[in-house]
């Protein structure tokens, strides 16, 4: 089985429709936790997978998606502040 990390995935997307579907095919990686941020446990071919759709959909002249890796340590680590709900881990299917 493939090592899976932590990513954190935040996007400023300028259309409405484009940012429609950059959420969509997010949620098929990961869990939303805020409006504009995922965060996804992927082995390195799924984070490469999420990447290639993503970059299909968006105007790189206009358009910005950011994915930070996290070690386990540094996930751990992470802390909430506000309404944050409990996060589970859960298994995503890609597509």
């Amino acid at each position: 089985m493939a090592k899976k990390r932590y990513y954190v995935v935040a996007y400023d997307i300028v259309d409405d429709k484009k940012r429609y579907r950059v959420s969509n095919t997010l949620k098929d990686f990961g869990e939303r936790v805020q409006k504009s941020v995922f965060e996804c446990r992927l082995d390195a071919g799924q984070c490469s997978v999420m990447s290639s759709k993503l970059s299909e959909l968006i105007n790189p002249k206009e358009d910005s998606i950011l994915i930070y890796p996290l070690c386990k340590s540094c996930a751990e680590l992470s802390t909430g502040l506000g309404l944050i709900g409990v996060r589970e881990e859960k298994e995503f299917k890609v597509l």
